[in-house]
């Protein structure tokens, strides 16, 4: 039987410790890529004016340190479809606003909910305050699963109707929040002319074929204030 040698094992063992370096790197590597993604934001050079989306499924923090950390506004989400609210949505517009940060409401919009049914969710749950952002309609839900077919001609008029109240209530124009996935199905930034606000995590989005006035930057941007994450948003100067 043939027998190991001193420099056969020596040889061995350095490729194990090789082998377990280059392990221990790509470990500590994908850490740091992992950490680096989940705290990036964009700069503040470029995109001075920077905040945030939360809702209920954020969690409970303070905002009083996330105005210290830079949190200049907030949208906070309110309600969604015909029915649905945010249950953090009271508390986070008083502690938001407590704590000197600008507030907005977003409204989760269904397309195969009546506008009629709809606007009036968003006009009980949202106050008519003059000091409010222009108010937000997150457009990401599409009409596939709709209990009764809902074509493209009527998402598109069903949300001119839901704009135009939601505008009269508020006394602003809205900002529409589109999602690659209903911008491609239902091409509602060439047909309504309102501000968009697009969504791409670290790269400045164009899917909307026209300028952009607000990007959510990072959907998941952790920091020492709400581990959990927050969508991190800013504003093109």
């Amino acid at each position: 039987m043939a027998r190991t040698g001193p420099g056969a094992i020596l040889r061995k063992r350095l490729l194990w410790q090789g082998l377990a370096a280059l392990l221990l790197i790509g470990i500590v590597a994908g850490c740091w890529g992992w950490w680096t993604v989940r705290h990036w934001q964009p700069s503040r050079q470029k995109f001075p004016v920077q905040g945030v989306e939360v809702g209920a499924a954020d969690g409970q923090f303070d905002w009083k340190s996330l105005k210290a950390i830079g949190v200049d506004f907030a949208y906070v989400d309110a309600s969604a479809s015909a029915f649905a609210r945010d249950p953090r949505f009271v508390s986070n517009f008083a502690e938001a606003r407590s704590a000197g940060v600008q507030v907005g409401a977003v409204h989760r919009y269904d397309p195969c909910q009546p506008a009629q049914a709809q606007s009036a969710n968003f006009v009980t749950t949202v106050p008519r305050d003059s000091r409010l952002l222009p108010p937000a309609i997150d457009l990401d839900m599409l009409a596939d699963n709709c209990a009764s077919p809902v074509s493209e001609a009527r998402v598109e008029s069903e949300l001119m109707t839901f704009i135009n109240q939601i505008e009269t209530h508020t006394g602003k124009a809205v900002i529409l929040k589109i999602s690659p996935a209903f911008q491609s199905r239902y091409r509602v930034a060439a047909k309504f002319d309102r501000k968009l606000w697009l969504v791409g995590d670290r790269m400045e989005p164009d899917y909307a074929g026209r300028p952009w006035t607000m990007w959510t930057a990072n959907q998941s941007a952790a920091n020492e204030i709400a581990q959990g994450g927050l969508r991190w948003v800013v504003v093109q100067p």
